[in-house]
Formats: structure tokens, sequence, C-alpha cells
């Protein structure tokens, strides 16, 4: 049997000309609040000033970047501390849900799971309380019998495709089936993956931050009201948060991306998802427009011409108050750069997307990017993931923009947070003011 759609249906305007699909809404991307744009173009990836410490890490290389957003400063404590606020509360109408059916929304379909209300209001009572007991510590773990949350429950869990792994089976599968390669071993590309399940991958991490970072990084250092009050109290609200390792950044931005497109999608719009940068892209918004400078303002010099300090770095001698904190300042503290980015230089270091690798010399020209997600059973140099941008413990020649080091994607730091970034689709905005000796 042959099914012959109406020429009417296929095309509402009866001309029988090519007009492409009806009703496809244009829509420009809204610049996410807290971000800023920064145009493509391109740089020397690796230069500015002299490899101080002999690592022969980086070399001067020519790349080319698309344009994207990103914060304009690094994710602060109250920022995350948005998304722990969310965990706790799904996890706390999951748990009230298995007693008190009104924190669920019941499915037409028997075999789905109910989704979770998050409407109704968590109300103090005898039922919920007991419902919510066992998300405390116990009575033998509690300080002065304090009642407070057992942080080692928060668990957010996330999927995400590994696009990578399903594109090697395609191939190998193609290869498995034709001698060598041409052009129509390509025709039958996407239908040789069977099935997408064993791509679709899923991660649970607990998404509170180590505050006993503070006492592993800084042996004999009296470093107790940190690790007491830095994420939690509001003091400390606009300070770049610590203490959160790759995954956990991983797991922000997804998080970021599904509450920032539930918006979007109800005026029916989409975007991009939330990411950490690719050391290209930090390393290219870090200079601002400004190729082959040691500094986001250009350089030589830490300072400017009246010595004032212009990041929060270690000045001289262990003189860490003199550029105006001794640990992480607040974050936007010092001017931006000529892309609108705050503490690209200093404060605390920034986790990238790249998996760190001793040389980035084989990585492509356009839009480079060393991708490993690497297994707990994987050898330890495998899970090194680079770090920019230096921090408030670093010398000066640290925290310069071509700079670069590791920490490993599970460990926690004092001194690493993290920022993100969102791809621009389409054709790079023309509204910027930038250098134009490196934009197209």
């Amino acid at each position: 049997m042959v099914l012959i759609a109406s020429s009417c249906q296929q095309n509402p305007s009866g001309s029988g000309e090519l007009i492409g699909v009806a009703d496809r809404n244009r829509m420009s991307m809204p610049t996410p609040f807290g971000m800023v744009y920064v145009p493509g173009g391109y740089f020397t990836m690796g230069s500015g000033g002299e490899d101080v410490t002999y690592a022969m890490t980086y070399s001067p290389k020519q790349v080319s970047i698309s344009a994207f957003y990103m914060d304009n400063t690094e994710i602060t404590n109250n920022e995350y501390r948005q998304f722990v606020a969310w965990v706790t509360d799904s996890i706390m109408r999951r748990m009230l849900g298995e007693t008190l059916p009104q924190f669920l929304i019941e499915t037409d379909d028997p075999d789905a799971m109910p989704n979770i209300n998050y409407r109704t209001a968590i109300k103090k009572s005898v039922e919920v309380d007991e419902a919510l007991e066992t998300l405390y510590l116990p009575n033998e773990e509690r300080f002065y019998h304090k009642k407070e949350l057992d942080v080692r429950k928060l668990n957010y869990e996330y999927q995400w495709f590994d696009y990578m792994q399903a594109a090697q089976k395609s191939w190998d599968n193609l290869e498995a089936r034709t001698d060598g390669v041409n052009i129509a071993s390509f025709i039958n590309r996407p239908q040789s993956l069977k099935s997408r399940a064993g791509y679709v991958r899923k991660e649970i991490v607990n998404v509170y931050p180590d505050t006993l970072c503070w006492f592993i990084d800084f042996s004999y250092s009296y470093n107790d009201p940190y690790v007491r009050s830095y994420f939690s109290s509001p003091m400390y609200d606009h300070y770049p948060v610590v203490g959160v390792n790759w995954h956990q950044a991983q797991a922000f931005c997804q998080w970021r991306t599904i509450t920032y497109n539930s918006v979007l999608a109800s005026r029916g719009l989409s975007t991009e998802v939330f990411r950490l940068p690719t050391e290209a892209e930090w390393e290219f918004a870090a200079r601002g427009g400004l190729d082959m400078n040691p500094y986001p303002w250009g350089g030589p010099y830490a300072s400017n011409i009246n010595g004032c300090f212009l990041g929060n770095f270690k000045p001289q001698r262990g003189r860490y108050s003199m550029d105006g904190g001794n640990r992480p300042v607040i974050v936007g503290h010092y001017a931006p750069n000529d892309y609108g980015l705050y503490d690209m230089m200093g404060n605390v270091s920034e986790w990238c997307e790249d998996a760190y690798s001793d040389s980035y010399d084989v990585l492509h020209d356009l839009d480079p990017v060393f991708k490993y997600r690497a297994d707990e059973s994987d050898h330890v140099t495998k899970k090194r993931k680079v770090i920019r941008g230096g921090s408030f413990k670093d010398f000066a020649e640290i925290t310069k923009v071509y700079y670069r080091t590791y920490e490993y994607q599970d460990t926690c730091k004092s001194y690493v947070g993290f920022r993100c970034v969102m791809s621009y689709l389409g054709r790079a905005r023309s509204d910027t003011k930038v250098s134009e000796s490196n934009v197209y």
C-alpha cells in the first residue's frame, strides 16, 4: 500500500513552490540574566609572555572561536545555593509523595511514575515531620541536639547524551560493513545506531560543597570561620562558590539548563544548553579582544599607574591583603575587561570543560576542545581537568590569561570555582564594539 499525502497539507500556499516548513517561529536568542555576549573571532592561544614554570604545556597556536554568552562573574554562593535549595525541595517532595498524595501529580499512564507537585506548599505538621525524618541527621550525629539536614543525602540525578560515543559506534558499524570508506557508506550512517538507549548516561551527584576543603588546602592556617560560614552565611552571598568539584559544576549547568528552558518553552521558545567553557573559549574571553597580552586589561603589569592592583592574587611575598582581600573577595570587585567580564584574573580559578593534556597542539584550530569524561576505574591522570585564571593564593604570573594547569575532576578546592557559558546560535551579532583586528 502506498500512502499519498495531500498536496494541500504539504504546501499550504498551493503554488507548488519550495517554501520550507510553515509556522516556523523566528527568534533571536535572549541574553540570559547575568551573562554577556562574547563575539566570535580568532586569537593566538598561549601567547602573552614567557613560561615561568618551564612546564612546556602550551605554545602559541592560532585558533578561531564561535560566539557565545558567558557569565559576567563567577557563580556565587547564593546562586549555587539556589541549586542546593531546589534539590533539597525536590527530595522533600518526593519523600512526602510516598505517604502524602497531594505532593504528587498522577498521570494517565498506569506504568509511568507520577510527577512531583511543586505547587503544594510544604507546611510544618506531624505528618510532614515524620515523612522527612530520615532526611535529617540522626540524633547521635547532632551538635547540641540541633536538627539539621544531612547534606550527604542531597543527591541530584540527571541525564546527558553521549554524542561522541554514538558517533564512534556509528563509524565502527560502517567500517565493519564496508570495504573502505566511500560516499555510499555515509547514507545509512544514522540508521547504523540500532538504539539510542546505550548512549543516554545517568549521573548522580551530591550537590553540597565541601566546606572542609579550607582545612585540607591550607595546613597550619586558621580557616575555621570559612569552614563554618563561607557557604552558609549571608555575609558571603556574593562571593564565588568554592569547594565544588568538576562533576558538581556539570550538574549545576544541567540543572540551570532545565530551569531556564522550562520558562522559554512556555513562551514557545528554545535555546542552547548552559555548560562549562572550553579552555580556548575561556582564554579568548579573558583577553577581552586584546590579543597577545598577558592580562585581561592588557599588560604588562598587575597594577595600574597609581600602583593599585587590578585583581585578587598574592602580591609580593605573602602580602595577600595588599590587593584588597586575604581570600576570595566579592565578585565584580575589580574593573571588567572589554567584554564586560569580571575576575578573569585571580580571585578563584575556574573549571573548564577540557580534560588536561600536556599540549593542545594536536587540537583542531576551530573551536578546539579535548573532551573526556573519566570513569571511577580510569587512571588518575585521566581525571585531570583544566582550570584557568589563577586565584587569591597565586602570584601574578600564575594568573595570566595564557597560564594553564589542572585539578582532578573529583576533588574540591577552596580556590576553584566556575562560571557558565552558552553557545550563540546563528551568525555573530554586530552590535558589540570590539577590536576589528580579531573579529569576523
